[in-house]
């Protein structure tokens, strides 16, 4: 089986085995090589951010470049995830707020359940993986713990160092980062981790700690489907980052077969919208990424 993503963004390439009954969940979706199937992972939360659970596959609709498709792949399971945990560990970050956030992102990596992975990136003058994949957990938060503060905020070369990192794994994968300031002397433009990440399948949740965040952040989590955060304080990013946990164990898998199919002559950005039909929580809202690229 090939791995998610190495023929579209996003996109499995994949025959059904498993029958689509409406209202009815599978296990995991189960493949083999033949018909491409696109992978949307949907988060459907209520007015005050708080997962809605118990969904089924009635209760969506997907769209292609506005063309509504059949949902033939369903799952409210906690699909197994990849997760790259970006760390601040820049000079401003310096004494209490680097201690508060490497106990916020202990308590983050240890909410993540045993068959998730995980990855940290420090963030500074270089990006760097501080604790990778090959790591246990408890590898990975000494390395957190033992975080001293050290030079700039090159924050879209991190992000992009993680979304390279990411892309060769399989199945769901997310980056979590979070900053207290603006970038600084990164080689990437905004541009550059905008393009990045749409050619990608992970969802983007950046958490910015200050008193704006920067409008690329918001780019990012609305083009991938993840979530940004403004916290004024760095005490807020603890919440913060429970909630994203959270997010994270109760998203709702989507797989069609696009209608126009793919190949020689449908390559190319397709749009996509998740839309909620006669949602059981008043004032929920769905995010999920807004399109792929084929190829």
């Amino acid at each position: 089986m090939r791995k998610p993503g190495a023929l579209l963004a996003g996109v499995t390439c994949a025959t059904v085995l498993a029958a689509h009954v409406p209202g009815a969940q599978v296990e995991r979706p189960r493949f083999s090589s033949g018909v491409s199937v696109v992978e949307v992972y949907a988060s459907v939360t209520d007015t005050d951010g708080t997962p809605v659970v118990g969904l089924d596959s009635r209760d969506f609709e997907v769209f292609e470049d506005g063309r509504r498709q059949t949902v033939s792949v369903f799952s409210a399971d906690d699909v197994p995830l990849t997760v790259a945990l970006g760390v601040d560990r820049s000079f401003s970050m310096a004494g209490m707020p680097l201690q508060l956030a490497s106990r916020a992102a202990v308590s983050f990596l240890r909410g993540l359940r045993p068959s998730d992975r995980s990855l940290v990136v420090s963030i500074g003058t270089e990006a760097d993986i501080l604790a990778p994949l090959a790591f246990g957990r408890d590898a990975q938060v000494r390395a957190v713990e033992t975080l001293d503060a050290w030079g700039t905020t090159a924050l879209l070369d991190a992000t992009v160092t993680a979304l390279d990192r990411l892309a060769a794994e399989p199945g769901r994968q997310a980056l979590v980062v979070f900053s207290d300031g603006v970038d600084r002397y990164s080689r990437a433009t905004a541009a550059d981790v905008l393009n990045r990440s749409r050619r990608g399948s992970a969802l983007v949740y950046p958490i910015t700690i200050g008193r704006s965040r920067p409008p690329l952040m918001v780019e990012l989590a609305a083009a991938t489907g993840g979530r940004s955060f403004l916290v004024t304080d760095v005490r807020g990013l603890a919440p913060a980052l429970a909630s994203i946990v959270a997010e994270l164990r109760s998203q709702y898998l989507l797989g069609f077969v696009p209608d126009r199919g793919v190949g020689p002559g449908a390559a190319g950005w397709r749009s996509i919208r998740v839309e909620l039909v006669g949602a059981r929580s008043p004032g929920a809202r769905v995010r999920a990424r807004d399109g792929y690229v084929a190829r």
